[in-house]
This record gives structure tokens, C-alpha cells and sequence, in this order.
């Protein structure tokens, strides 16, 4: 197999990579609680996936101060 003859430079490398980027997931929002969620997942806040509950989703303890 062939070796280049010359090293491409850093310019030519760069120009090639340049396609190179991490993509953004698409956001929906839940039709539940209107909070934004990734597409095609359960929602973290309510449990509800396609007007159904999958999931039970307990609240959280708020802590207590103490002195």
C-alpha cells in the first residue's frame, strides 16, 4: 500500500476535520409537565411516556436545618 510523499499540513488537516462536531440530541418537551426532555424517553419528572405512567417517581425529602 502507498505512503504519502509529503505530510499534509496542519491547515489541510484542519480543513478536513472541520466536519468533526458533536451534535446537539433533540430536545421535545413532556406533554405531562411541559418540562423539556430527550425525545422518545420517559420523562424524569412525571414518569409518563406516550400519556402513560411507566414509571413511579417518588418526591424528594427536602432536608431540614439544623441549629
Amino acid at each position: 500500500m502507498p505512503n504519502p510523499k509529503r505530510q499534509h499540513s496542519r491547515q489541510r488537516q484542519r480543513k478536513r476535520r472541520t466536519h468533526y462536531k458533536a451534535v446537539i440530541p433533540g430536545m421535545g418537551t413532556c406533554p405531562q409537565c411541559q418540562k423539556p426532555i430527550l425525545s422518545h424517553r420517559v420523562c424524569p419528572f412525571c414518569g409518563f411516556y406516550k400519556g402513560k405512567s411507566i414509571v413511579e417517581i417518588k418526591p424528594k425529602k427536602v432536608k431540614e436545618e439544623t441549629k
